[in-house]
């Protein structure tokens, strides 16, 4: 099972895919009342949601309604593209490598060479780089998005009650991290409304302390993506 099928099963279990696409706001709000459990970021979120019938909290409901459909936009993505985890990272190693010279990704590609991480790019155009090491760490990371990553522990406990609506608030509370932490890369998901899916791999990106890489020098970089990768 490749990467996209275990988070589209992921999906389905939680009967997000059961929502119909051109219709975001309407089936998400049907379904919220239908399956929100009382605790949890689902039931924060739904708590969130009685700001819309104040006149004081029109903000909130209107940042919510738009998360929604952010989230809803990138489901689709997510169904429409064959590896949407190695296009995030596609995207990620781009903004990294954007100033970056010939000479400075053959610097990386040699550090990563010396501790035994092979990045087979055919050539070391910066895009060409870009995929081929996105590549890697999305072959390394054998989905080890295994869901579990997604809301910390895959069985009853964690798992029961996980809704629709926490999985909403929890990649929205995702893409806020990162807007704060690393605005550019935000910035480049969001222009291919892909922000709400960045949750699907911020556990690595934590894990990797990824978000430093914007202003990580050479050395620095081969080390974050030989974490990523191991």
């Amino acid at each position: 099972m490749n990467g996209n099928d275990k988070i589209i099963s992921y999906l389905q279990a939680n009967k997000i895919l059961s929502l119909k696409l051109d219709n975001a706001l309407t089936a998400l709000k049907t379904e919220m009342s239908n399956q929100i459990n009382t605790t949890g970021a689902g039931l924060q979120r739904a708590l969130y949601y009685t700001s819309c019938f104040t006149d004081e909290y029109q903000d909130v409901c209107q940042q919510q309604k738009t998360e929604d459909i952010r989230f809803t936009k990138g489901i689709y993505h997510l169904l429409q593209n064959g590896n949407i985890v190695c296009t995030l990272l596609e995207i990620y190693f781009q903004d990294i490598f954007k100033n970056k010279t010939s000479d400075q990704l053959e610097n990386i590609k040699k550090m990563l060479i010396a501790v035994n991480v092979h990045i087979a790019a055919s050539s070391l155009t910066k895009a060409g780089f870009a995929l081929a090491v996105a590549s890697s760490v999305a072959i390394g990371m054998n989905l080890s998005l295994d869901m579990s990553a997604l809301a910390g522990a895959r069985t009853t406990k964690a798992f029961v009650g996980f809704s629709l609506y926490g999985i909403v608030q929890k990649a929205a509370d995702s893409a806020q991290r990162l807007c704060f932490t690393y605005p550019s890369y935000y910035s480049a998901l969001y222009a291919q409304e892909l922000e709400m899916m960045y949750f699907l791999i911020e556990p690595l990106f934590e894990r990797a302390n990824a978000t430093e890489a914007q202003w990580a020098t050479d050395s620095n970089i081969a080390d974050i993506i030989t974490r990523m990768i191991r």
